[in-house]
């Protein structure tokens, strides 16, 4: 029985539709087949970003932390015990070379004093009985009326008399000395910057205050201010900058709107092994006394930068066993790592002074697994993502 022509109409319509979408299905797939060629090939290539070295800035400019200290800065101690009779100087006060800062009553040292001299008295008696006594014998043996040996006797009583007496003289000297120490007095012009004393304070020889835990302190501390010196504590990378052409500009917590400016003096030629740091002296002229003894400072040192020297990006960095390299990138967009030799290092930039030259394309922050010779895909980064160290610098400077 022959199918209707309706129904086998349909039937080849079905078989059409049906061979049409097996079609659509393997072209479809194909097609997805070579996008994900395509994608596979491209994500193989990693994209990067791409900076260039820049020329280091003429100069170097840190900030670092200082400590101010007066020209010449003398604790004063007692030189003899004794108890405060009054004191004469308090803080501020300034002060003239011999003026009295205070008085120390020493009635043990007064009475030893008077002792000294009654000795020396003494002496002085018994070397006069002996010298006449030596006289008078040498007189009667030059007539033969005494032994020789009498003579002599007389002659060593009387060299021992003689230096009794010396011995007694010095001694007195020696009192002399100590008296003048119970005037407490300025040893140059200057500021009393600090008074540990009152009346009735017992003061020990050499000790200075004896205060109420046992310990003790200087009695006066006098300041010549009309200079201050300026000590900072420079890292041994910045060492170098360090020269007799350096200048710094200061401020200080009580003045921050003011700057200070401090010209290099002197420099500790070796470092501190805990801090790997060099002390750096400075001196700053004081004629209006605003700087103070003791001052904390914010001090920053510009000096002339090496020539030659480049900055790049710190994430550019690679850190390998070949030591510190960075990735290039070729007029193919071929990687290549490059051994270079860094100089001073900072949080967002790094200084270069070999392995560069100004048309080298760098890979900023390139991928771990990037080996020698792989393709890559340059990339402009979004603004704003990358700025020069001149450009930070600028920003700094507006704040």
């Amino acid at each position: 029985m022959s199918v209707p022509s309706k129904g086998r109409i349909f039937i080849i319509f079905l078989v059409a539709v049906i061979v049409a979408d097996i079609g659509y299905l393997l072209g479809h797939r194909a097609c997805n087949r070579v996008r994900i060629h395509e994608d596979a090939a491209y994500s193989r290539v990693p994209d990067v970003a791409l900076v260039q070295p820049e020329p280091a800035p003429p100069t170097v400019t840190m900030t670092l932390p200082g400590t101010i200290s007066a020209w010449y800065e003398a604790p004063i101690y007692a030189q003899v015990s004794g108890y405060v009779k009054m004191w004469y100087q308090d803080y501020g006060a300034v002060v003239k070379k011999g003026d009295l800062l205070a008085e120390i009553n020493t009635p043990r040292l007064d009475a030893e004093y008077a002792q000294a001299q009654a000795d020396l008295k003494v002496a002085q008696a018994k070397y006069g009985l002996a010298s006449i006594t030596a006289t008078r014998w040498r007189s009667m043996g030059q007539s033969q009326a005494v032994s020789g040996q009498s003579v002599s006797v007389q002659n060593a009583n009387e060299q021992s008399a003689k230096a009794e007496l010396e011995a007694a003289e010095h001694k007195v000297a020696q009192y002399q000395a100590m008296i003048h120490f119970k005037s407490i007095e300025a040893p140059f012009d200057g500021i009393v910057i600090a008074r540990n004393i009152n009346v009735g304070d017992y003061v020990g020889a050499g000790s200075g205050n004896m205060n109420a835990n046992g310990t003790a302190s200087e009695l006066f501390t006098v300041a010549d201010t009309h200079a201050m010196r300026l000590f900072v504590s420079v890292p041994e990378t910045f060492s170098s900058t360090l020269s007799s052409a350096l200048t710094a500009k200061v401020t200080v917590p009580q003045f921050p709107n003011k700057k200070f400016e401090a010209q290099f003096l002197t420099i500790a030629k070796g470092f501190d092994p805990n801090t790997r740091t060099v002390i750096t002296e400075f001196t700053i002229d004081n004629g209006g006394q605003k700087l103070w003894p003791g001052s904390f400072a914010s001090v920053t040192l510009t000096a002339p930068a090496n020539k030659g020297v480049y900055t790049i990006p710190t994430g550019a960095l690679v850190f390998q066993e070949h030591g510190m390299q960075v990735a290039t990138v070729d007029a193919k967009d071929i990687a290549h790592y490059r051994n270079i030799t860094v100089g001073r290092m900072a949080d967002a930039y790094t200084e270069v002074s070999a392995g560069l030259s100004p048309d080298d394309r760098i890979i900023n922050n390139p991928p771990a697994d990037l080996l020698e010779g792989d393709s890559v895909r340059p990339v402009s980064p979004e603004k704003g993502y990358l700025s020069t160290p001149q450009t930070a610098a600028g920003e700094e400077d507006d704040e």
